[in-house]
Parts: structure tokens; sequence; C-alpha cells
């Protein structure tokens, strides 16, 4: 785990938007939301496997092992921890670099629509 502390060690495991919305369209990436309950009355994402993190070590064996697991929170100081956790358990893990809420803007309106329908 210490490896990923460094600079060089958390380049790999984290993902940019435009790098996440590519792999999600070509099925090869999902969207783990890691937002606590409360959080997610504010806004929910349909597209995305709903486990908070507080919640995450009883339930992390329902993620699909063949794609790549991409965890967001809003922004991203507990998504990357939630990514570490994963990868040590074999998954092939990410972090959503920019956060949920970067996201929210990207698919904002008819982008969304798009991105949905592609």
């Amino acid at each position: 785990m210490i490896k990923y502390a460094t600079p060089a060690g958390n380049k790999e495991i984290k993902i940019n938007l435009e790098e996440f919305l590519k792999l999600y369209k070509e099925k090869k990436a999902v969207l783990l939301d890691i937002r606590m309950p409360f959080e997610k009355k504010v806004w929910e994402i349909k597209f995305a496997i709903d486990i908070p993190a507080n919640e995450l070590e009883e339930n992390f064996d329902k993620l699909p092992k063949d794609k790549i697991i991409v965890t967001a929170c809003p922004g991203n100081n507990r998504s990357p921890f939630a990514a570490l956790f994963l990868k040590e358990k074999g998954y092939d893990a990410r972090y959503l670099e920019e956060g949920l809420l970067e996201l929210m803007k990207k698919l904002k309106g008819g982008e969304a629509k798009k991105f949905l329908e592609s």
C-alpha cells in the first residue's frame, strides 16, 4: 500500500474523467459510488454501482472482476482509499481523479442523455 502513497505509484490508481467515460462506453469499466446514504439523497447516479464506503469491506465481492472498478465520491477524499482496498483484494481498481461533482458537471443536460444512449 505504501507504493501508492508516492506520486509515481498514485498514478497507477487514478483515472481522469475522459478516460473513464471512454472505458465506460466500451463496457470495460464500471463506476462505484461510495458516497454515504445521506449524500445520495441529494442526487442519484443510476448508472453507478452503489456501495457506501463503510460497507465496502462486506460487499466488495459483489463487484465484477472482469472490469475496471472506478471508485468515486464527491471530490476524491475517500475514493483513493476504496481503490487501494479493492486493489489489495485483486481488483483492477482506480479512483476518479476529478470526483463525482466534476463528472456531473460534464454530464449535465444533453450530455448525460448522449452519454447514456451511446
